[in-house]
């Protein structure tokens, strides 16, 4: 059966908890809402999204676009041997598959390889109800492969009035990439009770509404210092009931 997959995005720059929210919005698709399997894309090459979610990556977009300069079998057409590595990049867990995009492609831009790609990540994506997209720190590389039309997108903060100024400068490189993003949620991550003022005033001064902040939780900062995945993070814990609360105030209608 085809889906019209809902597709969630998260962008941020590097360093505020931008793939944890990631993994928590996984967990929360999978337990709480239901739907079917959810299909985590890594687009982000810096991003450990596999280890949080607990899965090991065997291969990558990037490495199927590489080997199709080089190792095409004979009698094998160009497009049938991506089609068949990019299947064989999907990794299966329990409620979710994973595809990770891997290293972009170097200074030979073999945009070929990258439309084909495309093409089939499109049609991948029809088997899911939900798309969840790791996105590189900067927005435009999200047009380059993996989605244009998003239904929800994430846009992660760290809790300081200079990660307030990136916000505004993603939010305003969203406009000019043209891409068709339904609705834009700001999430400001790791707050503690002392930042919050500073936070609201910095957003204030820039017109920007902050739709949640989720909390700098010790039982988050134990579970993955002890290298567990977000599966295995107690449910009671605060930064979790605080991104399933924003999750569920902007998914609500979806």
């Amino acid at each position: 059966m085809g889906y019209m997959p809902k597709v969630i995005a998260l962008a941020g720059k590097g360093g505020v908890g931008k793939t944890t929210i990631g993994a928590m919005l996984v967990r929360y698709l999978v337990e709480e809402i239901r739907k079917g399997p959810v299909l985590a894309v890594d687009a982000d090459p810096n991003s450990n999204l596999n280890e949080m979610l607990g899965v090991t990556v065997h291969s990558t977009i990037g490495e199927a676009r590489e080997n199709l300069k080089k190792d095409v079998p004979t009698g094998m057409s160009k497009d049938s041997w991506l089609e068949y590595r990019i299947q064989e990049a999907v990794i299966e867990a329990a409620g979710f598959d994973l595809l990770v995009m891997g290293r972009p492609e170097g200074p030979g831009c073999y945009c070929a390889a990258n439309n084909m790609a495309k093409k089939y990540i499109d049609a991948l994506k029809q088997n899911y109800p939900f798309v969840v997209v790791d996105n590189e720190a900067g927005m435009e590389h999200m047009s380059r492969l993996v989605t244009q039309d998003v239904d929800v997108l994430y846009v992660i903060s760290d809790p300081t009035p200079r990660g307030i100024m990136t916000v505004s400068r993603i939010l305003s490189i969203i406009g000019e990439l043209g891409l068709n993003i339904r609705k834009t949620a700001v999430i400001v991550n790791r707050v503690e009770a002392r930042n919050e003022d500073a936070l609201l005033r910095a957003a204030s001064e820039r017109s920007i509404e902050i739709t949640g902040t989720v909390r700098n939780d010790e039982a988050l900062i134990e579970s993955d210092g002890a290298g567990n995945t977000i599966f295995e993070l107690d449910g009671t814990s605060g930064a979790l009931s605080d991104a399933y609360a924003i999750f569920q105030k902007t998914m609500g209608e979806l």
